[in-house]
């Protein structure tokens, strides 16, 4: 007959991580999002980028089928949803005018006498003229 006393050898250790072993994936992972970080944060820079490009193509669209109802390009991008001008057929834009992905109005202008009708740019991160890398200005032509 077996004793129902349990033999303190049968016994297994309380499993689990110990600290050190905590510590060590802790410093692992922190090595982990450093060298990765900076490749990801690239890409949310020319994101912005590549989305205000392509803004400025939708607005150059509506621009251009504005032209071709009333005969000349607007005065400022409000007229491409609501204005008063003989032939105008719109809203050329689905929704309100859209702000750059750094939350900074488009700027557009009527150019007479250039080779391009009018500009419509981005001042990009900085949201001032000039600069540089991220800060630097986007241009549509």
């Amino acid at each position: 007959m077996k004793s129902k006393a349990r033999n303190t050898a049968d016994r297994r250790p309380a499993q689990g991580f110990t600290l050190i072993e905590i510590l060590i994936v802790i410093v692992i992972m922190g090595l982990l999002v450093s060298l990765v970080a900076p490749a990801m944060f690239s890409k949310v820079s020319s994101s912005q980028r590549k989305t205000s490009m392509a803004q400025m193509q939708m607005l150059s669209t509506a621009l251009d089928t504005y032209r071709l109802d009333v005969g000349s390009y607007p005065e400022n991008l409000v007229e491409l949803r609501k204005s008063e001008h003989p032939g105008w057929d719109g809203p050329y834009l689905p929704r309100d005018i859209p702000d750059d992905p750094w939350g900074n109005p488009y700027v557009y202008a009527v150019t007479k006498g250039s080779e391009y009708p009018y500009s419509l740019s981005s001042y990009g991160a900085g949201g001032r003229p000039g600069g540089e890398d991220d800060e630097a200005d986007i241009v549509f032509q």
